[in-house]
């Protein structure tokens, strides 16, 4: 009996011990794999992008440069607010750590303002109407100009004292002016011109001379 216990607790720790080399070959297995990809991926080298917002092309490339990267530009908007060929956005942000030859994608302030087609409002609104649409497309308006006609209606808009036609377009921002009536009557224009009565009485001189000679 004393031999049958001694050879089931010989047992035990032995199957014990296996046990414990398993565990732990398979923690060092592990561990070998974390560390070889770390190393594999270059997991701690990394770089901090460079904050780019609001600087020229050049600055950015020259930045992006120092640090092994590269950027490309992949879109433009306007914004007024902004000088022209400023960097509005960029991703990845600045600040944040990345694998160093990463390219950096970069938004700029367009060089060009945009242009926009001017709401008509010319003879079909009033003076408010046509500020609030004008106002509202983003244009700005100057002292309105004062012409004959019904009192507060709009009758054109000029950009840069030229009559703009319906369908022009001017740049976002423009400063437009309004012409509008003054409650002045405007004057009719006879529908027999002056030109077709000179003609008329041509026409008389000559029927009077035919009879006399007849």
């Amino acid at each position: 009996m004393v031999k049958q216990k001694t050879s089931a607790s010989k047992k035990i720790r032995f199957l014990m011990t296996n046990l414990v080399l398993m565990v732990l070959a398979l923690f060092l297995v592990g561990y070998a794999v974390l560390y070889g990809l770390d190393f594999y991926t270059h997991h701690d080298e990394s770089i901090v992008v460079p904050a780019v917002k609001g600087k020229t092309m050049m600055e950015a490339q020259i930045l992006f440069a120092k640090q092994g990267l590269s950027c490309a530009i992949t879109d433009s908007m306007y914004v007024k607010e902004e000088k022209p060929g400023r960097i509005l956005e960029q991703n990845p942000s600045g600040n944040v750590r990345v694998k160093k030859g990463r390219k950096v994608y970069l938004t700029i302030n367009t060089q060009r303002i945009p242009l926009r087609k001017v709401p008509d409002v010319a003879g079909n609104s009033s003076l408010r109407q046509a500020q609030a649409k004008l106002m509202a497309a983003g244009f700005k308006l100057l002292e309105e100009k004062i012409v004959a006609g019904e009192k507060e209606w709009v009758y054109g808009i000029t950009y840069r004292d030229s009559l703009l036609k319906l369908g022009d377009k001017v740049p976002i921002g423009a400063e437009l002016r309004l012409e509008v009536g003054d409650g002045s009557p405007v004057e009719p224009v006879d529908s027999i011109s002056s030109d077709s009565l000179s003609i008329v009485a041509v026409d008389n001189s000559l029927g009077m001379d035919a009879a006399v000679g007849f």
